[in-house]
């Protein structure tokens, strides 16, 4: 009767090892592809948003988020172009505004997916309402005011109605590639 005993736990510890080692695998495979967004697995390193001005591509000041809503900070990117250059869509998208703040023309696109594109000072080619596809030409670079001291182009980025880095979204940040660990 012993042996039978000790058979059965040998049994049941090995289901519940099975359990617990099986169990966990699906749920966080699963989960995880849940939140994966669609398409193939090179998706995650493909940019969303292609660069509004032909290169060469010069970031001249980098985000800096502010440490709080109304502090200081640099909302967005800014890029070498000179006056006169072509500014584009960075992506598909509505105009939502094409017209001055305060004393700077400024051009925002709201895309189909939640973000908000701002670029500044651009004399639009487009109005409010007009659809635009990615690499549309939608204005000009200003010569005047200046965004910088340095002029160029000031891009910024909105996810709903928080300020992310626009180099995130034009990849130009190279991603991190994890690599197996050698025995």
């Amino acid at each position: 009767m012993r042996g039978g005993t000790t058979r059965r736990r040998a049994c049941a510890a090995a289901l519940v090892v099975g359990l617990l080692v099986g169990g966990t695998t699906p749920g966080p495979t699963a989960r995880a592809s849940a939140d994966a967004p669609t398409g193939s697995s090179s998706d995650a390193a493909t940019p969303r948003w292609i660069w509004p001005v032909d290169p060469p591509h010069t970031v001249t000041r980098p985000f800096q988020a502010p440490t709080t809503p109304y502090g200081p900070g640099h909302r967005g990117i800014d890029i070498a172009v000179s006056p006169g250059g072509e500014v584009r869509a960075p992506a598909a998208g509505t105009v939502s505004f094409a017209g001055v703040v305060v004393d700077r023309p400024v051009v925002s696109i709201r895309h189909a997916d939640g973000y908000v594109s701002s670029v500044e000072p651009v004399v639009p080619l487009v109005a409010a309402g007009d659809a635009v596809v990615a690499g549309q030409v939608i204005g000009t670079l200003a010569a005047s005011p200046r965004h910088e001291p340095d002029g160029g182009l000031h891009l910024g980025a909105r996810l709903h109605g928080d300020y992310v880095d626009p180099a995130l979204l034009l990849a130009a940040l190279q991603h991190a590639v994890l690599l197996p660990l050698d025995p």
